[in-house]
């Protein structure tokens, strides 16, 4: 078939091209002398961090400073064993950059077979390039779900409407005309053309927020802001405690300065959970690394974890829970129509897109174009109108005009052949109207006079992966949806094969009520629902946001754009338009919706995990500040040395939270982190510290003369040890086997320290006597038992 290419200037739908032929483009030459001079669009696809800029973010903190200062002046004053603190935070610094440049390679390769690339004229020949490859003055082609690279001048327009919403908040389309700007950052929603690059690289209007959105980052995520607001608290704490700690070790206590230096520090490291922030930056390292290796892109880390906290996902049917191609199973003349006729039509009207969405290329597919028809006006599907239409001059020059959509748009409601179409969208079939127009196709009415000709009937090819999918949301409580466009029999009958619960009862969205609460408790009461426009989707999520669920949304067409902007998560295929990538906090390369389940468990793992770890990090900050105060208080010597706080830190803290922090853990991540941390690391670590402090001044009575501060503070760490190994004890819960060997090999090697000689010496630790080590265990017992009915009483009467 051949577009008609004269006589077409009054047609307002299709503008014919100057008789000169379309224009061909830049070509090599002038593309080179671009280049020379810089006129590139030279904005980075993906603005990840440098490994500069990891390194500067991971050594550069303020507790590293705090700890680094500390650690120079041990170096001068005390032998190496108390500077040992200083060795483990460079060796955690190096773990955190080396994981954190794993993740960066991970998605930069993975945005790279993610990466969208623009079709380009030149030389009149169109090929796809990087976008950082195009030029000032390069024409570029456009066509439905593309994103404009670049700002522009239209050149070429057919029916091409243009969504501004992202840059502009205007939600409806703008129809674009040659001679029109457009601007980088929205997307072709219908239609096609294409337009001349005006504005590349960083002066284009949308590249720095663009670039802005990539970023590789930690920020904006309620784990990591609660984690801020902790550090916040405890430098407040610390700052005043250590102040009161220097004076009252180097002023009121008259001993060997050096000494009194190294005790000093000694109280004040184990303040500092330094440790925090480098395994949540690994954990969510960790886990992007992980999720890269099964095709799925993180583009923003906090994605990981809203992914865990979702209660609600919405899913797009088509290319989420069917695959994206169809097949034409059955073709029924309606009205007299002539079969063969209508097969000429429906092969011309495939013709006439040059981008057919899924539905058009099943009909391409099946039937085949007549060559003596030629197109005379065309108007691309759009999901708001939900039909497309195309004009033509007939072999033997009789001109008609058809409409190609859903039934139940282009027929009157009491069209005896909605009984039919019923009866096929039942079975889970797609069925497509074919009516000839008697007016205009951009005419708004044109679908109110159409008479229809036939019904295409298509089946859908169901992802084989989908039905586990659900049975796993189903499983882990999270409330699926089915949103689309489509026949909403036909979605319902589709998600029944699938098992999804409540797909009996689907709603067409053109019923529902447009008031939020209204909708929110349809939205609630329901699980599938058909016919929804692009807008309504956006309003949908809305109305879940507004009953307090957390949305996750998935979609992989240009009409699923701004809901999954306006989602919590948004998820997109990666055979998806690439506005739809754009938009999209998470990519799945593979087109796999079974990688979800994966995402989610990856989300799971990590928050649950930080939070559990997050408590045997502040436990210890809060004995450690509740130890200073009562120094300060009582004004005696400080119990320990940096080095048995190293040690106790590394076996009880630092070793297991690594192993917690990345073991499975499928539990909703809840929310007000800083709240469910608080509420035991406040009592643990006030019990932890008041018994620790009770044993030290129990064994300063008992012991005296030569060696008795040695002695002191050996019976002073037992009792830390044991009451601290048994909130590890706690926090591992529930037991599997490797969390009972992970804690019998840390209170392995604290036996060892207490019995190997040179070890002994190393640490300074040895337990003198039976009568004050046995005490010392009665104290960490006692303050065991009682740290484990707080926590069970704080679990059943304090609320998170």
């Amino acid at each position: 078939m051949t577009h008609i290419d004269a006589g077409a200037e009054l047609d307002p739908v299709h503008p014919v091209q100057p008789p000169e032929g379309p224009p061909k483009g830049l070509s090599a030459a002038e593309v080179a002398e671009r280049v020379a001079r810089g006129e590139v669009n030279d904005v980075p696809v993906r603005s990840s961090r440098s490994l500069a800029e990891i390194i500067r973010a991971n050594v550069f903190t303020r507790f590293n400073a705090i700890i680094g200062v500390l650690w120079v002046i041990m170096l001068f004053v005390a032998p190496i064993q108390d500077s040992l603190f200083g060795f483990v935070i460079v060796a955690n610094t190096g773990i955190g950059i080396i994981q954190e440049w794993r993740a960066k390679k991970t998605l930069d390769s993975l945005a790279v077979i993610g990466e969208a690339k623009p079709t380009v004229r030149r030389d009149g020949r169109a090929a796809e390039i990087s976008a950082s490859e195009i030029v000032l003055g390069d024409l570029v082609e456009l066509g439905p779900g593309d994103k404009i690279p670049v700002d522009g001048e239209a050149v070429e327009t057919d029916s091409l409407e243009v969504d501004e919403s992202l840059l502009t908040g205007e939600a409806d389309p703008v129809v674009k005309k040659p001679g029109d700007r457009m601007m980088s950052g929205s997307f072709v929603v219908a239609g096609g053309g294409s337009f001349t690059a005006t504005k590349v690289g960083r002066e284009a209007y949308a590249a720095q927020l663009a670039e802005e959105a990539s970023r590789f980052t930690l920020v904006h995520s309620e784990l990591r802001s609660g984690i801020s607001t902790i550090l916040k608290y405890v430098t407040w704490l610390m700052v005043p405690t250590s102040v009161g700690l220097v004076i009252s070790q180097l002023v009121v206590k008259d001993d060997n300065f050096k000494e009194s230096i190294a005790y000093t520090v000694g109280g004040i490291v184990p303040m500092i959970p330094e440790g925090l922030v480098l395994l949540t930056s690994v954990a969510f390292a960790i886990g992007v690394i992980r999720l890269g290796r099964k095709q799925c892109l993180v583009q923003e880390l906090p994605a990981i974890e809203g992914l865990a906290r979702v209660d609600t996902v919405c899913l797009d049917k088509t290319g989420t829970l069917t695959e994206g191609g169809m097949d034409v199973t059955e073709l029924r003349p309606l009205n007299g129509s002539d079969e063969e006729y209508v097969r000429k039509v429906l092969g011309a009207l495939g013709e006439s897109d040059p981008r057919p969405n899924a539905s058009l290329q099943a009909i391409i597919d099946a039937y085949p174009d007549s060559e003596e028809w030629r197109c005379t006006e065309s108007l691309p599907f759009s999901s708001a109108r939900k039909y497309s239409g195309a004009s033509f001059s007939e072999g033997d020059g009789t001109a008609s005009a058809w409409l190609l959509g859903a039934p139940d748009v282009l027929l009157p409601d009491d069209d005896p052949a909605l009984t039919e179409i019923e009866e096929l969208n039942e079975q889970g079939l797609r069925v497509l109207l074919l009516a000839r127009a008697a007016g205009d196709l951009d005419d708004p009415d044109v679908a109110d006079r159409a008479d229809a000709a036939a019904l295409v009937v298509l089946e859908q090819r169901l992802r084989p992966d989908a039905a586990d999918t659900l049975r796993y949301f189903e499983e882990q409580d999270v409330a699926a949806k089915v949103i689309s466009g489509d026949n909403a029999v036909s979605v319902g009958a589709v998600a029944g094969k699938l098992g999804l619960p409540g797909a009996q009862n689907t709603v067409d969205a053109r019923r529902l009520p447009a008031e939020k609460d209204e909708m929110a408790r349809a939205l609630d009461d329901n699980a599938v629902f058909g016919r929804v426009t692009p807008q309504q989707k956006r309003d949908m999520v809305g109305a879940l946001q507004s009953r307090g669920h957390t949305v996750a949304m998935t979609g992989d067409g240009v009409n699923d754009v701004l809901a999954l902007k306006d989602a919590d998560i948004g998820v997109s295929m990666g055979s998806g338009s690439e506005a739809t990538r754009a938009v999209a906090q998470i990519v799945l390369l593979n087109n796999s919706f079974a990688t979800l389940p994966s995402v989610v468990a990856e989300g799971r793992r990590v928050i649950g995990n930080i939070t559990r770890v997050a408590t045997l990090f502040l436990v210890k900050t809060v004995y450690s500040v509740i130890l200073a105060l009562l120094v300060v208080c009582s004004q005696v010597e400080y119990l320990f040395l940096p080095r048995h706080l190293t040690l106790l830190s590394t076996l009880t803290i630092g070793v297991p939270a690594f192993f917690l922090a990345l073991a499975p853990n499928k539990e909703r991540a809840q929310p007000h982190f800083v709240r469910r941390v608080m509420r035991y690391a406040i009592p643990g670590g006030v019990i932890a510290g008041g018994a620790t402090f009770a044993t030290y001044l129990l064994a300063r009575h008992h012991y005296e003369g030569a060696g008795a501060r040695e002695a002191e503070t050996s019976a002073a760490t037992l009792a830390l040890f044991l009451i601290a190994m048994w909130v590890l004890a706690i926090i591992a819960r529930p037991y599997t086997w490797w969390r009972i060997g992970l804690i019998g090999a840390m209170g392995l090697g604290f036996l060892l320290v207490l019995t190997v000689p040179w070890l002994q010496d190393f640490f300074q630790l040895k337990l003198v006597g039976t009568t004050m080590p046995w005490a010392a265990v009665a104290i960490a017992a006692v303050a065991s038992l009682a740290i484990e009915v707080i926590y069970r009483w704080v679990d059943r009467r304090v609320p998170a």
